[in-house]
């Protein structure tokens, strides 16, 4: 263990959290109602006032989850509150079963509602991690109501009347069904459940039934270990479908995933799990890593054409790279394997280099694959998908893993 290299990497993952812990507080909330925004430039001025549903759950997370691993800090509770508020208000339609918009403006009128069923994914998670925060009762309420509904749309126990989602309708392909699966809903279904658990530990054996059948369907219908991937979309049974949609590979889920089910194993105590996690891990990281261009973690991939499909395959963009710095570093924590440390290093370089911006803080969406800025947004730090949350959630979670490591020395 290099000790040396593991603290000056935590100082500099604080100096780095401090930065985008204040650039959203100071720039992306919303004083006058309620909320944030996440259409932020390089200074952090708003240049769009739509609000992205999702990002008003996942601050309110992040925020909460901050104040559980650094203590209870008033101003990042007030703001998560901010974002709950504001969403319960603005962003459930509540003459609709609580279904949830996608984009609402500035004073919370709806513009879009979802296709897919997230924003009540990550509005569960947000009350539930509240709730643990303050023990107010309305707060899990809301977040078992709200675990139910994605449960119940994930399941196709009830019907969805607003989902337009290309992947869920018919096509006049060959091979094309309504039942194609994803691998996004078990995948964060089984993150659902994990800080369902955490916070609400008296329903755990619920949580964990639901986990083990997501995790089930995982293997079942979407890793294929002998082809070393994971697809993330496949036909009814597990069979893959010769289309783009089909051959699909996104290194940045497969690694996301594959932290997920390390935490998982842990909470299980299933070695064998957690293997299987890891090899998601690698296989991932060994065909989403840019050897050829400077490295970082590409798009996506097809299955038989790599990054030829199409250009937005060969972009690198900021998220697939904070989970890489995740799952590398649980993996290093829980092995001990020096070959996670070193991936974790080299992850951790390449996003100082290229994606950190310490004058204004938090990071740019990300680039070409040879680095050449997007030209529609050539210094933005935040759209309608970036956030408050995953670069923030990588960098609390290496901090405490690393804490861990060096206390273990």
């Amino acid at each position: 263990m290099d000790t040396e290299c593991l603290t000056a990497q935590q100082a500099w993952i604080r100096e780095e959290m401090d930065r985008c812990i204040r650039f959203w507080l100071e720039n992306g909330w919303d004083h006058v109602h309620g909320g944030v925004y996440t259409t932020l430039d390089e200074q952090g001025h708003v240049f769009h006032t739509d609000k992205s549903v999702w990002m008003q759950g996942r601050c309110a997370w992040m925020y909460s989850y901050l104040c559980h691993i650094y203590g209870k800090n008033q101003q990042w509770m007030d703001f998560a509150r901010s974002c709950l508020e504001f969403a319960e208000a603005h962003c459930v339609d509540h003459t609709r079963g609580r279904r949830m918009y996608l984009h609402v403006t500035a004073q919370g009128h709806p513009v879009h509602w979802r296709t897919r069923f997230h924003s009540e994914g990550f509005y569960c998670i947000a009350n539930a991690e509240f709730y643990g925060l303050t023990g107010e009762e309305k707060y899990l309420e809301r977040a078992k109501a709200a675990y139910e509904l994605y449960w119940n749309l994930f399941r196709r126990h009830i019907q969805d009347p607003f989902a337009q989602d290309p992947f869920a309708q018919p096509d006049n392909r060959a091979g094309y069904t309504p039942d194609l699966r994803t691998i996004d809903l078990p995948m964060i279904y089984l993150n659902i459940c994990a800080v369902m658990r955490r916070n609400d530990p008296a329903n755990a054996a619920l949580y964990n039934a639901r986990a083990d059948r997501c995790a089930d369907e995982i293997f079942r219908y979407h890793r294929k270990e002998d082809m070393h991937c994971t697809l993330e979309t496949a036909g009814q049974n597990g069979e893959i479908i010769d289309t783009p949609l089909g051959r699909q590979i996104n290194p940045g889920h497969d690694i996301e995933l594959s932290w997920f089910l390390m935490d998982y194993a842990n909470y299980k105590g299933d070695s064998e799990l957690h293997k299987k996690a890891e090899a998601i891990l690698r296989d991932a990281y060994a065909a989403g890593w840019d050897e050829e261009q400077g490295g970082g973690l590409l798009n996506l991939l097809d299955l038989r054409y790599g990054i030829e499909q199409d250009p937005w395959y060969a972009c690198k963009t900021w998220w697939p790279q904070t989970e890489l710095l995740i799952a590398s570093l649980r993996a290093y924590r829980d092995t001990g394997n020096e070959e996670y440390r070193r991936i974790f290093t080299r992850a951790l370089v390449y996003c100082r280099e290229h994606f950190s911006d310490p004058v204004h803080g938090e990071w740019y969406n990300g680039f070409f694959r040879d680095h050449t800025p997007f030209p529609h947004d050539p210094t933005a730090k935040g759209n309608h998908n970036k956030g408050p949350f995953h670069v923030l959630r990588a960098l609390c979670m290496a901090d405490c893993m690393l804490q861990q490591i060096l206390n273990n020395k």
